[in-house]
Order: C-alpha cells, then sequence, then structure tokens
C-alpha cells in the first residue's frame, strides 16, 4: 500500500506543529510553560480531531465517488463539505473561546497554570477553520491518489512553524502566546497552499458554478458520515481529556511527563493513524466500484504491513523511551521518570492499537462507520474507569496500562463483528450464485 507511505510522512509532519511548540517551550521557557502546552494539548485535540474526524468520514465519501467515477457528486460533496463545515469549524472556535473558564474548570486545571493555558488556547482556537479546510482539501487529495501535494505543503509549513516559533519564543521573548500564534500562522498557510493547489493543478477535483448547489441527500449523507467520523475522533479525545484532567491531579512534574510521553506516543500514532486512513481509501474505492475481492485483499494487506509497524513501533519505544523523553529538557528527573515508566508500559500493548487501525479503517471505507465510534466509546470508558482506580498506585504507568486494556478488548470486539461480516457477505453470494443456476437452468 504505497499510499500509506506518504500519509505516514504527512501524519508525522503534523505531529511536528505541536511537538515544535513543546520543544522550544522546553528549552526557551520554563516547566510551568511546557506543562500548560500538554494541558492545552488534550483541549485543543478535542477540537482539532472533531473536524479531523468529520473529514475522514467525508474522504470515504470522496473515494467512493472516485471508485464510482463520479466526478460530479464528488464536486459537489467537496461544495457542500466545504460551505457547511467551513460554518462549524467557526462556530466552534467561538464557543471554544467563549467556555474557556468552563474547560479549566472541567478539566482541573492547577490555578498556577492557568492563565498560560487560557492564552493558547485563545490564539490557538481562532485557527480551527483553518485545520479544518486544511484537512478537507487534503482528504479531497488523497482519495484520488495525490497524498504528495499534501506532504509537501505540510514540510513548507513546519519549516515556517519552527522558524516563527524560535523566533517568537525566543527573540521576541512572547512565550507561550508566540508558540501559539506561530501554530495558528502555520495552520492558515496549510489550508490556503492545499486549496490552492486543488485549484491550479487539479482542476478536475475543484467544484465549479454547476456544482455549488444544495441537494438533501447529499447532505444528508456528508451528515451521517462526517458526523459518525467525527463523534469517533472526538469521543477519543474527550476521554483523553477526561484521563487529563485525572494526571492533573498528580502534581506538576507528572503533568510534564505525561506531556512528554504522549508527544513521543503521538510520532507512533502517526503510522497506525496513516494506515488507517490508506485503508480506508482504498476499502472504500473498492466498494464505490463494487469489487468485494479487492476489499478483502486491502484489508489483509493493511493487517500484515500494520501488524508489523506495530511489532516494532513496540520494541522502539521500550528500549528509546530515556533517551527520547531527554529531548524535553524542560521537564525535571522526576518527570522523565514518569514519561519512560509510561512509554515503557505502553509499548507492550502497540501491536493491539495498530491492528485496531486496520480494523477501524475498513469499517470506514465500507460506510459501516458506526462500527468505529461504538469500539471507540468504549475502549475510552474502560482507560477513564482503570485510570481512575489505577493511578494513586500506579502513577503514570497506570493510564498506559489502562490504553493498552482497552486496546486489547477493542481488538476483539472488531474482529468478532469483520467474521460476522463476511459470513453474511458470503451467504449472499451463495443466494445469488443459487439463484442464477436456477434461472439458467429454467
Amino acid at each position: 500500500m504505497i499510499l500509506m507511505l506518504p500519509l505516514i510522512a504527512s501524519n508525522i509532519l503534523q505531529q511536528l506543529y505541536n511537538t515544535i511548540d513543546s520543544v522550544v517551550i522546553s528549552r526557551f521557557t520554563d516547566e510551568s510553560s511546557f506543562a500548560a502546552v500538554g494541558i492545552t494539548s488534550s483541549v485543543m485535540n478535542l477540537f482539532t480531531f472533531f473536524l479531523v474526524g468529520a473529514c475522514t468520514g467525508i474522504s470515504v465519501l470522496f473515494s467512493q465517488s472516485f471508485g464510482k467515477r463520479d466526478s460530479q457528486e464528488l464536486k459537489n460533496t467537496f461544495f457542500q463539505s466545504f460551505v457547511f463545515g467551513l460554518a462549524i469549524s467557526a462556530v466552534l472556535a467561538v464557543c471554544g473561546i467563549a467556555g474557556l473558564n468552563v474547560i479549566c474548570t472541567l478539566i482541573r486545571v492547577p490555578a498556577a497554570l492557568t492563565s498560560l493555558v487560557k492564552v493558547y488556547l485563545a490564539v490557538v482556537l481562532t485557527g480551527l477553520p483553518a485545520t479544518y479546510i486544511y484537512n478537507l482539501c487534503s482528504a479531497l487529495l488523497r482519495s484520488a491518489g495525490h497524498t504528495a501535494v499534501v506532504l509537501i505543503v505540510l514540510l513548507v509549513c513546519v519549516i515556517v512553524n519552527t522558524g516563527l516559533d524560535i523566533f517568537m519564543v525566543y527573540t521576541l521573548r512572547l512565550g507561550i502566546f508566540g508558540a501559539a500564534l506561530a501554530t495558528v500562522v502555520s495552520q492558515i498557510m496549510s489550508a490556503v497552499l492545499c486549496f490552492l493547489a486543488i485549484k491550479r493543478h487539479y482542476p478536475q477535483l475543484m467544484f465549479g458554478k454547476d456544482d455549488r448547489h444544495l441537494d438533501r441527500s447529499t447532505i444528508g449523507r456528508i451528515s451521517r458520515f462526517a458526523g459518525l467520523t467525527a463523534l469517533h475522533q472526538s469521543g477519543l479525545y474527550i476521554g483523553k481529556l477526561m484521563v487529563q484532567g485525572i494526571v492533573n491531579t498528580a502534581g506538576q512534574s507528572v503533568i510534564a511527563g505525561f506531556t512528554a510521553a504522549t508527544r513521543l506516543e503521538g510520532f507512533a500514532n502517526s503510522f497506525g493513524d496513516s494506515g488507517c486512513a490508506a485503508t480506508a481509501v482504498f476499502v472504500g474505492q473498492a466498494y464505490g466500484a463494487a469489487d468485494k475481492k479487492k476489499e478483502e485483499t486491502y484489508y489483509h494487506s493493511s493487517l500484515k504491513i500494520l501488524s508489523a509497524m506495530g511489532a516494532l513501533c513496540s520494541v522502539l519505544l521500550f528500549f528509546t523511551a530515556s533517551p527520547a523523553s531527554a529531548l524535553f529538557s524542560g521537564a525535571g528527573a522526576e518527570a522523565l521518570a514518569d514519561s519512560v515508566s509510561y512509554l515503557r508500559m505502553i509499548s507492550v500493548f502497540y501491536l493491539f492499537c495498530f491492528t485496531g487501525n486496520t480494523f477501524a479503517g475498513y469499517f470506514d471505507g465500507v460506510g459501516k462507520v458506526q462500527i468505529p465510534f461504538i469500539g471507540v466509546a468504549s475502549h475510552i470508558t474502560m482507560r477513564i474507569i482503570l485510570s481512575a482506580l489505577l493511578i494513586q498506585r500506579m502513577g503514570l504507568p497506570a493510564v498506559a496500562f489502562a490504553s493498552g486494556t482497552g486496546w486489547v478488548y477493542v481488538n476483539i470486539f472488531w474482529s468478532v463483528l469483520k467474521r460476522h461480516f463476511a459470513k453474511d457477505a458470503k451467504g449472499a453470494g451463495a443466494l445469488r450464485s443459487s439463484a442464477s443456476a436456477g434461472s439458467t437452468e429454467a
């Protein structure tokens, strides 16, 4: 699955947005600012991945239209999702900024960090519309196989973000405000460049005057797919936000350790997320073309590749936990020890994280987007309960253990459903063959 390679690179570059903020802040400010960025990442991921999740669902519609070779449907879906998504992302930004006091209270932000958290979030939330447009455009390009464009755009914007981070935080001494502003400028740039790339280099994908009309049927499909996949992704990060609230009760050094660990974990997750996205694109194209054999071929190929990646990430995370955590020098010795213990615990379970992405990508591709949502909801529930029960006894590794246990469970759940649907498909195929034979004999 060659599509997976540029997707992996793109996801890694996306991870660099927040990671660069963390590294620059850890180098040039203090532990309070570093811990505050860790808290804000949990909040921002909730908003960001609601939009990313919505675009994931829309990308399935793009892939299915592309598989059917229906360019008119593809363009009209692009137009309607562009208009409605832009409006929704703007509303989310306004509501998020207005509700900062409530958010800080809900996740139990320590009083010493509250002002820093509010400053960072107030700035970064203004970039949500740009985040949506970038992800929508990249989803369209992905569905048509033009992933290299997305990679180039991200590379340029990460370089710009790095330069702006250093300039604003180190040179201008703007601290956490400067880091947030650098991120927003980079997000706006990525959205503009991606949109212009489609308009100038892939006009066959860009909506025109004839495509700019509203259609209830299309709106309904967009709402159903985007809504469920948005709930899938945001449900995952609502859970992570609640886990962040549990971690926040354990002290500033534990918060800093969790921040360092989850930044590093994010790089490992980017490989699995890329596999999920690639699987959804290929399976969606096969589903649109009504080619069941290709659906299964893509599923099995994805399972093999992601299993190998998961095993490799497990080994790397375990053995490089200490030097990798040390990259975040702003965290003290106690925080680094927490980070290492977290990473080594969660590395034991990483195979299940990756294979779970194959199942999620398959179900998204065939349009059964409610199944990944149900699986993630149950996984998150388990993670929250176990984290709350065990963190006082085990410390930060309790959160890793809770997450890994949830991955094991959800793999079992999805594999049972996959076998169930496979049996149903075989049964339906046998009935069609029997009916066809009967009509031939008649």
